[in-house]
């Protein structure tokens, strides 16, 4: 018998620890999977969600996408901080005190929520203003209900995350997901179809509410409430664990949605001094947010990388191993780089064929104007997220919250210098994706040197040269093919395989993919379970 097989049958506890410590781990993998699994419903029925508001709004879809964009900004922050506050309050609190815990962290979460609420709901004409958008304005106060509601759900899934409950937690997301989608809908086709004083924009937003208040309900008595009792986060320690992670929280949302909202007060200025009235820069907001959901794709996708390799880099940092970090910094980049390569050579090849799969004509044609600039820019923007990632993970918490500012400072000074002046219409567009597209690449190429700066390694020149010259041929095969083949959903998702199948041969021919990295993908797929 081998000597490590030996303790653990002369040592009760230790074998029963070994047990439990099987068991958590069994129990982490099935929730983990159950949590992705969620993510790419969320993902999927998200995309389908906007496919049909498109067609429903028509016109109204760029209002609508506005009004939600401003609401995200407010509410994703409240998601995040509200989650993970409760949780690591739950799951750091003995088991006596776990209730009380539970109590005291979940009030403090849903209250802090309250003052974003209301803020929203007072000033939102005077957002709407900022943005020369009056009309947004009773949206906007619709959607503060929602801030409201998700400072109140997301404690409470932060509960169930806390208690290791991930596959009741994953449940919830998905049916709250499915939910919010049938309130959209059903309030856009019943608002937009019944001469009513309220309009199909603002219909499908109380569905969103209806939604939000109804998952709230359904999540309660799932979660709990925990019980009084003097154990727990004190409302000091919680307020400063989750006001920096807010501040970054809303750093970042504000990154991802600021073009959007450039180009549409750009937009405003430039169709009033056309004579127009600003209500007609909506639709061109609509058309370029449509190619952003394409081109924001890569970045979600690659959320799972940095949720596997954040613990890695973590641990080898603690246990000063800086050959471990080097190493998985550098083989995380790499996977996110060959990735991302994959989905920019999509996107930026078929361009208006890929969205006309799911969008109404109009807004393809025109949003596909944009999609080469701003696949590239979202490419390097989900790079951008992989590299503040190990930056965080790494301890330079401070280092990534300050690329993450720069980076958005870099849009709007390209924006402001780009975009104005260009005439209404598709132009606006043009100039806005391109400040984005130079604004996130500088960006991106500043995290990568201060990543090589911390753990040693980013990427090899080969590498980046590789897949940089793979994606630069497969964009010219596709956008070839794209233009000289016949039109149709069909040969659109037959040219989408073509194109990612060529990508991978040049990955392959220029042996940076081999025969072991796809003998790692095989075990990979072989042990999912």
């Amino acid at each position: 018998m081998p000597p490590s097989a030996e303790p653990n049958l002369l040592d009760p506890d230790r074998a029963a620890r070994a047990s439990k410590a099987r068991d958590t781990t069994s129990n982490a993998g099935r929730g983990g999977l159950a949590i992705a699994g969620a993510k790419l419903y969320f993902i999927g029925l998200g995309l389908l969600q906007q496919s049909l508001m498109n067609h429903l709004l028509g016109a109204g879809y760029g209002t609508y996408r506005r009004a939600l964009s401003v609401a995200t900004i407010v509410y994703n922050p409240v998601i995040t901080s509200g989650v993970q506050g409760v949780s690591r309050s739950v799951s750091s609190a003995s088991p006596d005190d776990r209730a009380a815990a539970t109590r005291r962290s979940v009030i403090i979460q849903a209250l802090s929520a309250q003052p974003l609420a209301l803020g929203v709901f007072l000033f939102a004409p005077t957002l709407a203003g900022a943005l020369h958008a009056d009309h947004l304005t009773v949206p906007l106060r619709i959607l503060a209900a929602t801030v409201s509601l998700y400072g109140l759900y997301a404690p409470l899934v932060g509960v169930l995350n806390g208690e290791r409950r991930f596959i009741t937690q994953a449940a919830l997301d998905s049916l709250f997901a499915t939910l919010r989608t049938l309130g959209l809908v059903f309030g856009a086709w019943y608002f937009g179809h019944h001469a009513t004083r309220i309009g199909a924009v603002e219909g499908s937003l109380l569905g969103f509410v209806a939604a939000a208040l109804l998952i709230v309900l359904v999540t309660l008595p799932l979660a709990g409430f925990g019980k009084p009792g003097s154990g727990g986060v004190t409302l000091r320690r919680q307020l400063a664990f989750i006001a920096p992670l807010y501040a970054g929280q809303f750093t970042l949302n504000l990154l991802m949605q600021g073009d959007l909202h450039l180009l549409g007060r750009f937009a405003a200025d430039a169709a009033v001094a056309g004579g127009l009235d600003a209500r007609a820069a909506d639709p061109l907001v609509g058309a370029y947010g449509v190619a952003q959901l394409f081109c924001f794709l890569p970045y979600q996708m690659l959320i799972s990388v940095t949720s596997v390799l954040f613990p890695l880099l973590a641990s080898a940092h603690r246990e000063g191993d800086r050959e471990a970090v080097a190493s998985y910094a550098q083989t995380g980049m790499r996977l996110a780089l060959l990735v991302a390569g994959a989905f920019v050579s999509v996107n930026a090849g078929l361009t208006s064929r890929l969205l006309a799969l799911v969008f109404r004509a109009e807004d393809a044609t025109l949003g596909g104007t944009v999609m080469l600039p701003l696949g590239i820019g979202l490419g390097s923007f989900a790079i951008f997220g992989v590299l503040v990632t190990v930056l965080t993970s790494l301890g330079h918490e401070r280092t990534s919250a300050l690329l993450t500012i720069m980076a958005l400072a870099f849009i709007v000074v390209a924006c402001v210098i780009v975009v104005p002046g260009a005439p209404f219409g598709g132009a606006l567009l043009m100039r806005t994706a391109i400040g984005t597209a130079c604004g996130l690449g500088l960006a991106t190429l500043l995290a990568a040197a201060a990543v090589r700066k911390v753990a040693g390694a980013v990427v090899p020149l080969a590498t980046l040269a590789r897949v940089g010259g793979s994606v630069a041929v497969s964009v010219i095969a596709a956008r070839f093919l794209a233009a000289t083949m016949p039109s149709g959903k069909l040969v659109t998702l037959a040219l989408w395989g073509i194109v990612g199948t060529l990508y991978i041969g040049l990955l392959a021919a220029t042996r940076e993919l081999d025969r072991a990295d796809f003998a790692r993908i095989s075990r990979l797929i072989r042990k999912r379970r």
